[in-house]
């Protein structure tokens, strides 16, 4: 039964998150459960939330482990909240953690619980290495086998070929393209030069060393197995390095490792509330969560694999009636500095808006200015699920130190989905 006869205001308190580390690198000893504990741990650490009983944390993970099917609710339980407080485990791609903060924000606003946790984690150095069906096979004739010679007999079916693992990758499995390939597809239909992803994977860099230099990660991130800042940025990066970088994705590709996002491993989490109780425990409101929105194309049919924001955030802007350029902030996921630059684009064509939308003519530019302005996904590094726990969180913080404004996030994911959400102050 839902409670509450009018939706509550959803207050975003804070979050925070363990630096983001280059894959196989800093964090190659620990896995999902531990990075995700560690930054729910530090949100109830940084808001004195030590036996607390939330209504709910929700995180997931998109690489995980067979064993981890209750991640959410294990890392719960080592963050020093009360044991009482349930955990739920979500997925969806690179917008699992901003889905969970929509679900915990929703929750709110219905009145079903009063706080809760949003987070997600991922890790590409501890991946879920599998074997073959054949193998599986045989295990488990090994397994059901009634007495010592039914199983000897069983692995006497063992062969080289069963030791062959299956590793986990991005690729697509209705098209068996890699997210990369899709995205250089992308880059080919909307006509986005190597230099202009060149010059926003630059910007993006930039933009994140200066926020690390002027002390504006200092308290979003804490200190984690010795790494103590984000290690994927480079304040040395130049147009002039960018450009000597070799197509990763196809031979005569514009998609390269510096504009498209490294593989990393790392977890963030936010503290999302209703006014009430936040201010009874004497906690900041950084900002508000007031609308969320999810879409999905068709990518096999045509459209473009990480274009659905370019349908989500249109429907969102007509839920909240405002126009795109009604924003003071944009945290636009930088999967890939050309699929960026793709969904501007596809906002700034009367022709796909009117086409694809259903708009009577374009939504318009935006100002570039106010795009990712702590750096994005290309500089920071991207664990899949843990991107929109962060964005979240700097978001708040952004609005916090501004006294007021209005933002945007958007997230391309996997599957042909995006996510897409406002914050307010």
């Amino acid at each position: 039964m839902l409670v509450g006869s009018h939706p509550r205001r959803v207050a975003v308190v804070g979050g925070a998150r363990i630096p983001f580390a280059r894959a196989h690198g800093a964090y190659a000893s620990v896995g999902n459960q531990e990075m995700l504990t560690a930054s729910i741990r530090a949100v109830v650490d940084r808001y004195g939330l030590k036996g607390a009983r939330l209504g709910d944390v929700i995180a997931g993970a998109v690489m995980k482990h067979s064993s981890q099917w209750n991640l959410a609710r294990e890392a719960m339980l080592d963050s020093g909240l009360s044991p009482e407080t349930p955990g739920l485990d979500v997925q969806r791609a690179c917008g699992t953690s901003l889905e969970a903060a929509i679900a915990i924000a929703n929750k709110i606003a219905l009145g079903q619980i009063d706080a809760g946790i949003a987070a997600g984690v991922d890790t590409v150095s501890d991946p879920p290495i599998v074997f073959g069906k054949a193998y599986q096979q045989l295990m488990l004739r090994a397994f059901r086998a009634k007495s010592a010679g039914g199983r000897i007999k069983a692995f006497l079916g063992l062969r080289p070929r069963h030791f062959k693992p299956h590793y986990p990758g991005t690729g697509e499995p209705r098209t068996g393209l890699s997210m990369g390939q899709h995205a250089e597809r992308m880059a080919r239909e909307w006509q986005i030069t190597r230099e202009a992803q060149d010059e926003l994977a630059f910007a993006s860099h930039q933009r994140a060393s200066r926020a690390w230099a002027e002390g504006f990660m200092a308290d979003l991130v804490v200190p984690y197995l010795g790494l103590e800042r984000d290690n994927n940025v480079r304040a040395d990066t130049s147009l002039e390095k960018l450009a000597k970088l070799k197509p990763s994705f196809a031979a005569d590709g514009t998609l390269t490792a510096g504009n498209s996002t490294p593989m990393t491993d790392g977890s963030a989490a936010v503290l999302l509330a209703s006014e009430d109780w936040a201010r009874s425990r004497g906690l900041p409101v950084q900002a508000y969560l007031s609308f969320g929105k999810v879409a999905a194309v068709d990518f096999v049919g045509g459209e473009g694999l990480l274009m659905a924001p370019a349908w989500a955030v249109p429907r969102m802007l007509a839920d909240a009636g405002l126009a795109l350029q009604d924003f003071d902030f944009y945290e636009i996921h930088e999967a890939f500095a050309a699929q960026v630059l793709c969904t501007l684009k596809a906002w700034e064509s009367d022709k796909f808006c009117r086409e694809k939308l259903g708009l009577p003519k374009a939504l318009g530019a935006i100002d570039r200015a106010k795009l990712n302005v702590k750096g994005g996904s290309v500089a920071v590094g991207h664990p899949f699920a843990a991107t929109g726990a962060r964005i979240v969180s700097a978001l708040a913080k952004l609005l916090a130190e501004r006294g007021g404004g209005r933002g945007l996030i958007s997230v391309c994911t996997a599957g042909g989905m995006g996510v897409t959400a406002i914050m307010e102050r």
